[in-house]
């Protein structure tokens, strides 16, 4: 094979454009026994790359199972309790205030009932009391 046609294709390879057929023609160049002198260099890195490929890994790889991440979920649970407590403290709230609002109505009206009452019994005593003076004849 012509010495200038395996310079391109080593150049090729080292820019990373060479096809899988221009790979093929490499490897074997190298790892034939005439190689150029100036081109002995990358006779050891073809002879790995040979060597690699023959390896057989013979344990199992053990993959790592991926451990789920909670840290969001107690996140999201303490805003929700959060949320939860703080509306939930503006309905107790709410309902102290209509609760103490319709105590406060319902003892107006006792206290209104219990005035109309006693200005009924001072209408009575006014009436008493004029009987008197008309019969009594004081000032």
């Amino acid at each position: 094979m012509e010495l200038s046609k395996i310079e391109n294709l080593l150049d090729k390879y080292l820019e990373a454009t060479t096809t899988l057929q221009e790979e093929a023609v490499l490897k074997n160049y190298f790892l034939s026994d005439n190689v150029a002198p100036h081109l002995e260099v990358y006779k050891s890195m073809f002879l790995c790359f040979a060597k690699s490929k023959l390896e057989i890994l013979e344990k199992p790889i053990q993959f790592k199972k991926e451990k789920k991440n909670w840290k969001w979920l107690s996140v999201a649970a303490s805003v929700v309790l959060l949320f939860s407590v703080y509306t939930g403290n503006n309905y107790v709230q709410e309902q102290k205030a209509k609760a103490q609002y319709i105590e406060v109505i319902n003892t107006l009206k006792l206290l209104s009932t219990n005035l109309n009452k006693s200005n009924e019994a001072m209408e009575s005593l006014y009436v008493y009391e004029d009987t008197l003076k008309k019969i009594f004849k004081t000032k």
